[in-house]
């Protein structure tokens, strides 16, 4: 049974299943905008993750501080309010580092990494933010020849990075933690929890705004120079102005090739009953990944659904982005089948929702955090879908930078991070920005499907001359 027969009982779009009524949530009514020209002593463009951890840190550290946020639409609009809830120790650009840097260097970026995730865990119980958050580490499960083949050397090269605690299972041990159809082994690191995005991106908001952080929303800057962020309501000036606004970067004025809005889209199933649980098992309620090129996630949500998502259509001409989160019915269809070949058993489950989002992406696939002394400019992104817990980390370092920069601290272990002031050229015009993303992905799928039907380990040549081409080797 598609997805298709469920079509009018799926809500598309509205932001994301997040914010939906029955997870007591709903999209929030925006705070008052900006009035006129202000002045702080730093700015924050984009009321996200990123943002909001920075106005979080900077405020505990010196609480002299006057601190805005300038948020376009409402606080978790982007990225924070639609992600799939992976709170995990993955970081896009790693083992670039490595090459740039040094082994060591990506070694302690990775341990840093590590400890974001309790780092987010501990900070929301110490500010009582309720955020659903379940610490079970994350599952990742090939099916396939090719998939166990590159399961087992990624679990390798993890290793090589410091991850003691990672164990590597069998079909059997596989099972016994999530039965996902043909699984035929998986790897697990306690590193990584499953949330519920909307709750923790509230929450945070209110815990700045108690701190006595000024939010902004239904502001849009417009533009970013040095000392000032640009609005339509006026002009915010403060000697830093921090860039936190990942996929919607291109919108601001002369970053359209800076970092590629990359699409993701994602599906909530209705609640699943216990008979099914049982069949299914995740009583761990790891987050969920596979081994695939174009791969999925999922997560086991508080009320005992299933939010499965991939890549859907990833990027539109241009460098658009969506206006409420709406999704193809092919890609709705896509994730369904998913889905539903992980688990057979939930052929003809309804689904509740379906929803998108973008995130960004540098041209190198690196995340980065930056402040730039001579202007006070900052900036922090390019998670390149790992910013759950990658934002935490980048606020953290960013406070330290402004700091150091303002004399009040020396260097840090933050700071000294390999992926601090890293640079990276534009992304190509148009049409060859679309060319090549859609080209990259369109390989991937088809060396997934080669895989899936011929059980050959070499499709991966595909994938891997994709990778070359996008810039992610």
């Amino acid at each position: 049974m598609s997805s298709s027969n469920n079509a009018t009982a799926t809500v598309n779009g509205g932001i994301s299943f997040w914010y939906s009524r029955d997870q007591g949530v709903g999209i929030p009514v925006a705070r008052e905008p900006l009035t006129g020209d202000a002045s702080a002593d730093v700015v924050i463009v984009g009321g996200g993750y990123t943002g909001l951890w920075t106005a979080y840190y900077l405020k505990k550290a010196a609480p002299f501080l006057r601190i805005t946020v300038l948020e376009q639409k409402f606080c978790g609009y982007g990225a924070s309010g639609r992600n799939g809830g992976w709170l995990y120790n993955g970081i896009a650009g790693r083992d670039r580092y490595a090459k740039l840097h040094g082994h060591d260097a990506a070694v302690r970026l990775q341990q840093a990494m590590n400890d974001t995730v309790t780092e987010v865990i501990d900070v929301t119980r110490t500010e009582s933010i309720d955020a659903d958050i379940h610490h079970g580490g994350v599952l990742e499960v090939a099916y396939t020849p090719a998939q166990l083949a590159r399961l087992k050397a990624f679990h390798a090269t993890e290793l090589t990075y410091g991850e003691k605690e990672r164990t590597l299972h069998g079909a059997r041990e596989t099972a016994e933690r999530i039965r996902v159809a043909g699984a035929v082994g998986s790897t697990w690191t306690p590193h990584g929890a499953r949330l519920h995005p909307v709750k923790l991106v509230q929450g945070l908001a209110a815990t700045v705004e108690s701190l006595g952080v000024t939010i902004h929303e239904s502001t849009p800057v417009t533009e970013i120079r040095p000392k000032h962020a640009v609005t339509p309501y006026g002009t915010v000036r403060a000697p830093y102005v921090l860039r936190c606004t990942e996929g919607f970067t291109a919108s601001l004025k002369g970053q359209r090739r800076t970092w590629l809005p990359m699409n993701s889209s994602m599906i909530a199933t209705e609640p699943l009953p216990a008979e099914i649980w049982e069949s299914i098992g995740w009583e761990g309620r790891e987050t969920l990944g596979d081994m695939a090129h174009a791969y999925m996630y999922a997560q086991r949500t508080a009320d005992d659904r299933i939010a499965i998502g991939g890549r859907g259509v990833p990027y539109r001409y241009g460098s658009r982005t969506d206006n409420d989160g709406r999704t193809h019915r092919q890609t709705i269809d896509s994730l369904y089948e998913i889905l539903t070949r992980f688990f057979p058993q939930l052929t003809g489950i309804g689904v509740a929702h379906a929803w998108s989002g973008v995130l960004g992406v540098p041209r190198d696939w690196c995340a980065t955090v930056t402040l730039d002394r001579s202007t006070g400019l900052g900036w922090a992104g390019g998670y390149v879908g790992s910013g759950v817990a990658t934002a935490n980390l980048a606020a953290r370092t960013l406070r330290d930078l402004v700091q150091q920069d303002s004399g009040q601290s020396g260097p840090t272990d933050l700071t000294t991070l390999p992926w601090v002031n890293h640079k990276v050229r534009k992304w190509e015009p148009e049409p060859f920005r679309w060319l090549g993303v859609h080209g990259m992905y369109a390989t991937y799928y088809a060396a997934d499907r080669r895989e899936l039907t011929t059980h050959t380990p070499d499709s991966s040549r595909l994938a891997k001359a994709a990778d070359r081409v996008a810039g992610r080797r």
